[in-house]
């Protein structure tokens, strides 16, 4: 039994943030069918995104689709979809035609400017978002350019789970009250909330409005190095007694540079020079050997392939490979135990199976658990 396995979750099915949300749920144990239209860039082997889920085509612009979605919404505990808004009403499968057929439904909205404002009807893609949220902003050192990780600050960060969020506390209403809702999730919105907590530094004058001049791209102690064979490697020795320990394990306790008071702004940039030059003197895995088994705050960047031979990674099996198909195991974990990844399908795998119990009466959602 997993924790959500008591909630069905119909996903009209669309690109990045909302099929990421809705695997995030089959992954916790929701039964969710995904509605996506029959095309030829449907691909005819298992998605990552679809992982646990049931797949069904149809075309929404047609009667026999519209009576299909609104079908599986009668018994649906929430509802996802990542048109532009207006769209899914002029398909006649807007928030008021499914609350029509089902008042306990919770129909997520998940877009990138939001369902209102003047940016609502324009086109985006999860950069764009994250750089007018501010979100952006600050990756990236300050005489370089800002460089967005891509599709994790804004579709997934600041859209998909804020999204899932909506959507339980949704349910959570619905099952008390028995009165659905309707979840306006704007990537804009997500990431800007993400901010709050760089917000709260601002205001103790850890965060500069200006960039260079912040804690995460001017304090040497808490930055990125390049290594002697090109890899790199991040220290976050925020807290007095992991400098000292850092300054210790690098042999740098007595150096003339680093003499004085850590949040000596004068000395940083001399502080970094020093670093860089030690850093670049050996290769990455001697960092990892040296600074790894300490407190001083330390991690080497990997790339996802190379994480997922991370010893630690490895010991808690946060990655997988099926079917030649690296992914990150279900997340969080409950008791100590992570959930098993569900199989992966192809678009339309499950059409069939899902009309025929349609037209023959049958259960097209799996049973419900026990509360």
């Amino acid at each position: 039994m997993k924790v959500l396995d008591s909630v069905r979750v119909l996903e009209i099915g669309g690109l990045g943030p909302g099929p990421f949300c809705a695997m995030h749920l089959a992954d916790l144990g929701a039964d969710v069918i995904s509605v996506v239209r029959q095309d030829k860039g449907n691909s005819t082997t298992g998605s990552l995104l679809n992982r646990g889920k049931r797949s069904v085509f149809a075309d929404l612009k047609t009667d026999e689709g519209r009576r299909l979605v609104l079908d599986l919404v009668r018994d649906a505990d929430a509802l996802i979809e990542g048109m532009r808004p207006g769209v899914m009403e002029r398909l006649g499968l807007g928030p008021e035609d499914c609350l029509g057929v089902n008042p306990r439904l919770v129909y997520g909205r998940m877009t990138g400017w939001g369902q209102s404002g003047p940016l609502a009807p324009r086109a985006g893609h999860d950069t764009n978002y994250a750089a007018v949220s501010g979100a952006l902003w600050g990756c990236g050192p300050a005489d370089a350019r800002p460089v967005s990780p891509f599709a994790v600050l804004g579709d997934i960060g600041g859209g998909a789970l804020y999204l899932m969020t909506g959507l339980l506390s949704g349910i959570v209403q619905a099952r008390a009250t028995g009165r659905g809702t309707v979840v306006d999730a704007a990537i804009v919105d997500g990431a800007a909330h993400m901010l709050n907590l760089m917000l709260s530094a601002r205001q103790s004058g850890l965060v500069a409005d200006a960039r260079g001049q912040s804690v995460h791209d001017s304090a040497p102690f808490y930055d990125t190095y390049v290594c002697a064979d090109g890899g790199h490697v991040t220290v976050g020795a925020l807290e007095p007694q992991f400098y000292a320990l850092l300054l210790v394990t690098l042999g740098l306790e007595g150096d003339p540079a680093f003499a004085g008071a850590q949040w000596d702004k004068a000395a940083w940039p001399a502080r970094r020079a020093r670093l860089a030059a030690l850093f670049l003197s050996q290769p990455r895995a001697h960092w990892q050997a040296l600074l790894e088994p300490t407190d001083a705050c330390f991690g080497a960047v990997l790339s996802p392939v190379e994480a997922a031979n991370h010893p630690h990674m490895r010991a808690r099996g946060v990655y997988t490979e099926r079917d030649g198909v690296l992914q990150a195991a279900p997340a969080p974990r409950f008791d100590g135990a992570a959930y098993a990844s569900g199989d992966l399908c192809a678009s339309g795998a499950h059409t069939q199976e899902v009309l025929e119990r349609l037209q023959g009466a049958g259960a097209v959602w799996r049973p419900r658990s026990a509360p």
